[in-house]
């Protein structure tokens, strides 16, 4: 294992999250029904409520995992990493305290560490959306894990 990183390619079909506190779930599902006809193209899932929320108001099919608070964050996060999310809009209140912050941003961690697209806010989801790498496949370089492992292994 030569390499200190690897390629991973993400596909045309996007797998997208979609999480929004509960102050900005209204806007979510704004953004949702603004961009259907871009997002009904992609695989979509997100927490709980969010993700009922946005499947009922906007007809688009969304596969829900937990709420936020009881490990939905978690899940996306878990999914990032098994290759499963290459995408995420997360509008977050930036104004209002999280009883499960430290999920949160483990889930903002792990987005970074694999090199995830990830909207905190409106504008930033508009302009992802609205990219040309919406339409084709986009190749993205992540550290070699199995080489940092086995360099950590032999090192301890």
């Amino acid at each position: 294992m030569q390499d200190e990183f690897i390629t991973l390619t993400i596909g045309k079909q996007k797998n997208i999250a979609l999480i929004a506190h509960d102050s900005k779930k209204a806007e979510m599902i704004g953004w949702c029904e603004e961009h259907r006809a871009v997002l009904k193209r992609h695989f979509l899932c997100g927490t709980g409520t969010t993700a009922r929320m946005i499947a009922d108001k906007t007809g688009l099919p969304v596969k829900g995992y937990n709420s936020g608070p009881l490990g939905g964050d978690q899940q996306i996060g878990a999914k990032i990493v098994e290759g499963k999310v290459d995408f995420v809009v997360f509008f977050s209140d930036p104004l209002a305290a999280q009883p499960h912050d430290p999920d949160v941003k483990a889930l903002l961690r792990i987005a970074q560490v694999y090199d995830i697209p990830m909207a905190n806010n409106k504008a930033t989801a508009d302009f992802m959306i609205t990219s040309s790498l919406m339409e084709e496949e986009y190749d993205h370089e992540v550290i070699n894990f199995k080489k940092n492992i086995s360099e950590r292994a032999d090192t301890l």
